[in-house]
């Protein structure tokens, strides 16, 4: 059918060649403009595409090298990870149309037809990372939602799930987990805090495996939606311990379904049963009647904290 769009997998070596070609010709003219950019360089040396193709030739959870194709010519691209081992995420990595074959609505097309590509592969959902306007603009055109930040602190966005999946909470027992990296990205991103650094990662990490902080992760199937934790403190007047909660977040698509309330209540039996002699949170005025709504009912007065050093 003419001006139908059409995808096919870059199989041969010719077609793979292209691909990269074309590719590359993206990063340096579209994402990395500057030619002193560190982040063109990563991109465009051999060790993006090596760790690519290993997860292109793997068995499982691999990834393909597509061609958008109209009229009998390569209009574009596409390099998505469908991860079947996980929950069906389609996550795509890179989506292309070549400059002469952009505007009267071809990305558009050329997104629809990805999208009915990867439904037609299993995948349950798709997820990308999108850091400015006009991309957010396009893919929000499409269905998709902004989700968050991914482990190295990257905008994420999400076209939703069409199906619905049971919710469990889990105690987290290795703070190296990129989920709870992921979403604590996600957390500081929506207070307008910086993303955690390298530095802040190996401290959380070794808080958690020490002991200092308790993470409980809300589990829909194999991906981690929301997190809440508590950091307990020897108390005086309690001679015991207290407990803090803190870090309560849940990414925007998947609020609204009792997610929250699901995540204090573990925090609060978990409390109940190492004898936590009491949870409090601190929270912006406009919060109060969310957390006494999950069970925060006894005010403690005001909160006052002495200036943070620098790191």
């Amino acid at each position: 059918m003419k001006n139908e769009i059409t995808i096919r997998e870059a199989v041969t070596e010719e077609e793979i060649a292209f691909f990269w070609a074309q590719l590359r010709a993206y990063f340096s003219r579209d994402i990395f403009p500057d030619p002193d950019s560190g982040a063109r360089a990563r991109f465009l040396d051999d060790q993006y595409r090596a760790h690519m193709d290993a997860l292109h030739e793997r068995q499982q959870d691999r990834c393909y090298y597509l061609l958008l194709r109209r009229n009998g010519e390569d209009i574009g691209l596409a390099l998505p990870v469908l991860y079947h081992t996980e929950d069906g995420k389609c996550f795509l990595c890179e989506f292309c149309v070549f400059p002469e074959f952009r505007g009267d609505g071809t990305g558009t097309k050329c997104g629809e037809r990805f999208l009915a590509w990867a439904k037609s592969m299993g995948a349950a959902y798709v997820e990308l990372n999108c850091d400015t306007p006009q991309r957010q603009r396009f893919w929000g055109r499409l269905g998709f939602r902004r989700n968050g930040a991914d482990e190295w602190g990257m905008p994420l966005m999400l076209l939703p799930p069409e199906e619905a999946l049971p919710i469990r909470i889990e105690r987290l027992t290795d703070g190296g987990d990129w989920q709870l990296k992921k979403l604590e990205n996600g957390f500081l991103c929506e207070i307008g805090e910086d993303m955690l650094s390298e530095e802040k990662k190996r401290r959380l990490e070794q808080a958690v495996s020490h002991g200092k902080i308790t993470y409980f992760l809300a589990k829909r199937g194999y991906r981690a939606v929301g997190m809440c934790s508590v950091a307990t403190a020897f108390s005086t007047f309690a001679c015991g311990d207290t407990g803090t909660f803190e870090d309560f977040y849940i990414e925007p698509v998947f609020r609204g379904k009792g997610i929250a309330r699901m995540l204090a209540e573990a925090a609060q039996k978990w409390c109940g049963e190492k004898g936590v002699a009491s949870l409090s949170v601190t929270c912006a005025p406009c919060d109060e009647q969310m957390y006494q709504a999950l069970g925060f009912q006894i005010p403690l007065g005001r909160t006052y904290a002495y200036p943070a050093s620098g790191d």
